[in-house]
């Protein structure tokens, strides 16, 4: 099976419209990917059938829950997952694709502009920093990052409006971290974790994702400078 037959074949597992552009976009971003990978550290993950599985398919399982003319915000999203994925795939969305390495953003806005995309961006910010002039304005925060969900949470649920939600990928196992999370998530203002589990197509790897529903405002205080964040979490 060819790289574009395996990406369409899971995107149309994943319950997600097939559109010729999108796989087109996606398989031009892991050309970029590997190519720049040769000369920075982007990703582990080389072969260009596992970047179609094990980033772009895993990835993909966030666009149903994608909110069609909102603003998302992926926090930490490195070489840009899940968020520039999401992006291909949801034109309806606005992204903001959030990294505090301006190299990585660097690279962001070189496939933003090879793709000709218009509904994301890529900004060079630490998400605490970014927080300030960015409290309550996005509808959804994604994170594929592998830091703590404490930690996640006090970087994103600010920045995420009362009604919306947090989504972070997370390993299918992942109940202690949930529940060790209660407090930080009661503190931020979405007491209630719902974890969805989902398989990745051709993969076979079953990973989960968490979803916090904000239902109040994030106290003014947080989020706090990340080394704060880091040596004491909520």
């Amino acid at each position: 099976m060819t790289e574009r037959e395996l990406l369409t074949a899971g995107l149309r597992e994943l319950g997600i419209a097939e559109c010729p552009s999108a796989a087109d976009n996606l398989l031009r971003y892991s050309e970029i990917l590997r190519e720049k990978n040769k000369v920075m550290n982007l990703t582990a993950i080389t072969d260009p059938t596992e970047i179609v599985t094990r980033h772009f398919l895993d990835c993909a399982a966030l666009a149903p829950y994608m909110p069609q003319d909102g603003r998302v915000l992926d926090v930490g999203t490195g070489a840009g997952f899940p968020g520039m994925p999401l992006a291909i795939l949801c034109p309806q969305t606005e992204f903001v694709l959030l990294d505090a390495l301006r190299k990585r953003i660097d690279f962001l806005n070189e496939v933003i502009t090879d793709l000709g995309l218009t509904n994301v961006t890529a900004v060079h910010a630490r998400a605490e920093d970014y927080a300030r002039d960015n409290r309550g304005t996005f509808d959804l925060a994604v994170s594929r990052a592998v830091a703590d969900l404490r930690v996640l949470s006090e970087l994103a649920l600010p920045m995420v409006k009362v009604g919306g939600a947090f989504l972070a990928m997370k390993a299918e196992d992942c109940t202690e971290e949930v529940e060790a999370a209660a407090n930080a998530r009661t503190i931020l203002g979405a007491p209630d974790a719902e974890v969805l589990h989902y398989t990745v197509p051709f993969d076979e790897v079953s990973r989960a994702i968490v979803r916090l529903q904000k239902t109040q405002e994030t106290p003014e205080k947080y989020p706090r400078r990340f080394k704060k964040i880091q040596t004491s979490p909520l």
